[in-house]
């Protein structure tokens, strides 16, 4: 009897500005291990693929795998990604990386095909294939986190940019924001009144010990939260957040003819901020209605949308005949 071959297994890889995430899927995108640890203090490139190295060994050892069952990976990158080159041109003032080959950095470190993107945009993919836009072929994912970004699906496709920029709506101008020029990987306009940093920053400037219950150095959440039981300067924050991110989205909606928006990030998926943007919404929306849902897969979209994107990149080194894998 002829030996059946080894089964193969990917490797998805979310890369943030504070942790550092892993998942090892079978070939059918089912997670079987996860691993996760700080970048705290580790912010170059080489030190951030040896602990992906590292994490990748944890990862096989949990599910009793030898490195040979690993067939690809793909890492996503919060920053302008060159997808073709696998070139992280840059990224969040989180990491500071400039023109990074962060392809080639873990194909040698793992031995096997690597594919790089933009990290919003694997969310993007992520719920596209398995979230909350699977229904959809033209969406907009929008994280909102530390910072902001989009992800841009159209015709089943992700939408990059001419040079690998679009979806980068946290440089958006919009009433209220400053409107000097931005230094490339600094947050933008609109990231510094509706990302998370900057909720907070907004939050600080108006905080009163008289005007609400909650600290100085509450973060978005909190707000958020406040903003629910009642909180007038909490409320007063969450509105302008609302306001602003309503904009956000009516202005690439009415460039894109875009009938879906996907909220994800930690706190884009608040359910204060999501009401409030649809009320909004439905204020100023008019003939091109825009429909608003909160993410499905969370946390995960990036990994999810990684482990997509290994997936593919399988296929096509399958295809070409440059791997000997049955899938």
């Amino acid at each position: 009897m002829k030996p059946q071959l080894e089964p193969g297994y990917l490797v998805g890889i979310d890369i943030g500005g504070t942790n550092l995430r892993l998942a090892l899927a079978n070939t059918a995108g089912a997670i079987v291990s996860r691993w996760s640890t700080t970048v705290a203090g580790h912010r170059s490139s080489e030190a951030i693929v040896h602990l992906i190295r590292t994490g990748i060994e944890n990862l096989l050892r949990q599910a009793s795998l030898p490195w040979s069952a690993l067939k690809a990976v793909a890492a996503g990158a919060p920053g302008i990604t060159n997808v073709d080159s696998g070139v992280v041109i840059v990224t969040s003032y989180l990491l500071g990386w400039r023109d990074v080959p962060l392809r080639n950095l873990l194909e040698t470190a793992t031995g096997v095909p690597a594919a790089v993107d933009n990290d919003v945009n694997l969310a993007a993919l992520g719920e596209s294939r398995m979230g909350a836009a699977q229904d959809s072929p033209d969406f907009v994912f929008l994280a909102i986190g530390t910072g902001i970004g989009a992800g841009i699906i159209t015709n089943g496709k992700l939408l990059r940019g001419s040079s690998w920029a679009a979806g980068e709506i946290g440089y958006m101008l919009v009433p209220g924001a400053p409107d000097e020029p931005v230094e490339r990987g600094k947050p933008g306009p609109l990231e510094g009144m509706i990302g998370g940093e900057g909720i907070r920053s907004q939050w600080q400037q108006l905080w009163k010990s008289t005007a609400t219950s909650l600290p100085h150095d509450a973060n978005a959440t909190q707000i958020f939260d406040a903003a629910l039981k009642g909180d007038p300067l909490a409320q007063t924050i969450l509105q302008q957040t609302a306001r602003l991110l309503c904009y956000a989205l009516l202005n690439v909606s009415l460039v894109l003819n875009c009938p879906l928006f996907v909220l994800g990030g930690g706190v884009g998926i608040h359910p204060a901020l999501l009401d409030a943007t649809q009320r909004n919404l439905e204020r100023w929306s008019g003939r091109t209605p825009v429909q608003l849902r909160p993410s499905v897969l969370a946390a995960d979209a990036q990994l999810r949308g990684a482990i997509c994107l290994a997936l593919e990149t399988l296929h096509a080194r399958d295809s070409q005949g440059r791997m000997d894998l049955p899938l």
